[in-house]
C-alpha cells in the first residue's frame, strides 16, 4: 500500500482491496518520543467489522481451490514466501516498530527475526504432518480416521506492546491450519500489522483470507467477539478486556484463546551469587527482565524476589546500573530504552509509584521523568526505569500487573518461602529461578505455577514450545503444536466399506 493511500486513511483491509472507514472517520498515530502525529489510519467501527467478516466467511466457504482446501504443502510454501519477504523488509519494518511501539529500532529488528521464525516454524509444522490419525476399528471392512480441519472465520486481536510478533503468533497458525480471518491491531500501534498484510497479498494469499479492520476494542473489538459468524477468538490484551470478550463469545459459545498478562517472579536464591561472574549475571539478567522495552512486556519479571543474605548487595548494584540505562528516542543511536507507548500508560506507572511509596516502599531509582535530552524531547512520554525496595504483597504495585519500567524487591530465607511468594498472585504467565544447585532448580521449577519457567536465565521464547499461562494469565496456548491446535476442529470419518442392513427394526 503506498505512503499516500496510508497518509489518506485507506488502511482497512477487507476482500483483497484498502479501504477507508465506512464513516470516513480517521485516526492519528503519535510518535511515543515526542507526541506528534507521523501517520494518518482509518478509525473503523462494527459496520467495516461486519463487512470484513462477511469477506472472511465468502473465502471459507469457497469452492474447490478455496483457502481451506489448499494442500497443506501449498500453505506451508506460502508462509516461507512471507517468512522471506520479512527478511527482506527487516530494516523498514524494524523502524516502524520502533516508531510506532517507542522500543529501539535494535529491540524491533529482533522483533523481525522472530516473526519470521514463526512464519517458518508453522510452515513446516504443517507440512511435516500426517494426513490424519488411523483408528483401529477392529474390522478390515471399515476405515476410521481422525482428521483436522480449519476451525473456520478467526477473529484476531493483538496488543500494543509487541504488534507485529503478537499478530504472527496468531496469523501464522491460523493460515497454516486453513482458516481465514480478521485482524484487529491496537488502535494505538497499527502499523506493522498493515504492512503484513502487505507481504501476505504479495506472497500470493487469496483475497478474503486476510482481512484487517483498524479501529478502537470497543466498538471493532466487541463486534468481532460478538459476531455470529466468527468461529474463534484470540485476544491478547488486558485482564478486565479480555473478560469481556470471553464474556461475548459465550454467548454463541465460540472457541477462545485469550492470554491475559502477568505479575512474573524472577527469584534469585544466594548460591547463584556466590561467584562474581554468577554474580554479575543475575544482575544483569534481572536489568533485562525489568526494564526492556520500558517494562510493557507481558513476561516481564517485574517481581524480583532475593534471598535476604544478598538482597544489599544485589538491590545497591542493580538500582547502580538502572540509573545508567540511557532513554532516549528508540531510533537515536545508542539508545538503550525508548519512551512508553503513551501518556495514559506513563500517567499509570507514576500513579503505581507514588501508591507504593505511601504504602511504605523505599525508592532505590527513578520515580520520575527524565530530563530532557537532545535524544529525549520534553513531550516524550518518558519515565526512568525504577527500584522499589522494601515491598510486600499488600501492596497494589506488587499485586496488579503495571505494565511499566518498574521492579519491585521482596526477599525470603527459605527455599519454601521463595516458592510461596512467587505463587502469591491470581496471574500465572512466566517465571525464573536463578541457583547453581541442579536439583534446587528442578524442585523450586516444578512447584512455580507458572506456564513458563526459566532456570538461570530470563526472557527467551521457542517457537517449538507453547506459550500461555495458569490462572488469570488466561487460556488455551500459542506457538508449538497447542498453538496450531487451537485454529483447528478434530473429525472423526468412519468408512464402512462393506456396507450390510442391520435389521434393529421389523419391517
Amino acid at each position: 500500500m503506498a505512503d499516500s493511500a496510508q497518509q489518506a486513511g485507506r488502511t482497512i483491509h477487507v476482500a483483497g482491496e484498502w479501504r477507508t472507514a465506512v464513516s470516513g472517520a480517521t485516526r492519528e498515530i503519535l510518535d511515543p518520543a515526542d507526541g506528534l502525529p507521523f501517520a494518518v489510519v482509518a478509525e473503523g467501527d462494527e459496520k467495516d467489522t461486519d463487512l470484513a467478516v462477511e469477506a472472511a466467511r465468502a473465502a471459507f466457504a469457497g469452492g474447490e481451490g478455496a483457502w481451506p482446501r489448499t494442500p497443506a504443502a501449498e500453505r506451508a510454501a506460502l508462509l516461507r514466501r512471507v517468512a522471506g519477504l520479512l527478511v527482506r523488509d527487516r530494516e523498514r519494518l524494524g523502524l516502524l516498530e520502533s516508531r510506532d511501539a517507542g522500543k529501539t529500532v535494535e529491540e524491533g529488528r529482533v522483533d523481525i527475526d522472530c516473526v519470521a521464525d514463526a512464519f517458518r516454524y508453522f510452515a513446516d509444522l504443517v507440512a511435516a504432518e500426517a494426513p490424519g490419525r488411523v483408528v483401529d476399528a477392529g474390522s478390515p471392512d471399515i476405515h476410521s480416521v481422525v482428521v483436522h480441519e480449519p476451525v473456520g472465520v478467526s477473529a484476531l486481536i493483538t496488543p500494543w506492546n509487541y504488534p507485529l510478533l503478537q499478530a504472527s503468533w496468531k496469523i501464522a497458525p491460523a493460515l497454516a491450519a486453513g482458516n481465514t480471518f480478521v485482524v484487529k491491531p491496537s488502535e494505538i500501534t497499527p502499523l506493522t500489522t498493515i504492512a503484513l498484510i502487505e507481504l501476505l497479498a504479495e506472497a500470493g494469499l487469496p483475497a478474503g483470507v486476510a482481512n484487517l479492520v483498524t479501529g478502537p476494542g470497543p466498538t471493532v473489538g466487541a463486534r468481532l467477539a460478538e459476531h455470529p459468524d466468527v468461529d474463534l477468538v484470540s485476544f491478547t490484551g488486558g485482564l478486565a478486556s479480555g473478560t469481556k470478550v470471553a464474556q461475548a463469545a459465550a454467548v454463541s459459545v465460540k472457541k477462545i484463546a485469550l492470554e491475559l498478562g502477568g505479575k512474573n517472579p524472577n527469584v534469585v536464591f544466594a548460591d547463584a551469587c556466590a561467584t562474581d561472574d554468577g554474580f554479575d549475571t543475575a544482575v544483569d539478567q534481572a536489568l533485562n527482565a525489568a526494564f526492556i522495552h520500558s517494562g510493557q512486556v507481558c513476561s516481564a519479571g517485574s517481581r524480583l524476589i532475593v534471598e535476604e543474605s544478598v538482597r544489599d548487595r544485589f538491590v545497591t548494584e542493580l538500582a547502580r546500573r538502572a540509573q545508567k540505562i540511557r532513554l532516549g528516542r528508540g531510533t537515536a543511536e545508542g539508545v538503550e530504552c525508548g519512551p512508553m507507548v503513551s501518556a495514559e500508560q506513563r500517567a499509570k506507572t507514576e500513579e503505581y509509584v507514588a501508591s507504593a511509596l505511601a504504602e511504605g516502599a523505599v525508592l532505590r531509582c527513578g520515580g520520575k521523568r527524565p530530563e530532557p535530552g537532545p535524544d529525549r524531547p520534553e513531550s516524550g512520554w518518558f519515565y526512568e526505569p525504577t527500584v522499589l525496595d522494601h515491598c510486600h504483597r499488600e501492596m497494589r504495585v506488587v499485586r496488579e500487573e503495571v505494565f511499566g519500567p518498574v521492579l519491585t524487591v521482596e526477599t525470603f530465607r527459605t527455599e519454601d518461602e521463595a516458592v510461596a511468594l512467587a505463587n502469591d498472585t491470581e496471574y500465572g504467565l512466566a517465571g525464573a529461578v536463578w541457583t547453581a544447585d541442579p536439583g534446587r532448580a528442578r524442585r523450586v521449577a516444578g512447584r512455580l505455577r507458572h506456564g513458563t519457567v526459566w532456570i538461570n536465565d530470563f526472557h527467551p521464547y521457542l517457537p517449538q514450545a507453547e506459550w500461555g499461562g495458569f490462572g488469570r494469565s488466561g487460556i488455551g496456548r500459542e506457538l508449538g503444536p497447542a498453538g496450531l491446535a487451537e485454529y483447528r476442529e478434530t473429525k472423526h470419518v468412519y468408512q464402512n466399506l462393506a456396507p450390510k442392513p442391520v435389521r434393529w427394526f421389523a419391517g
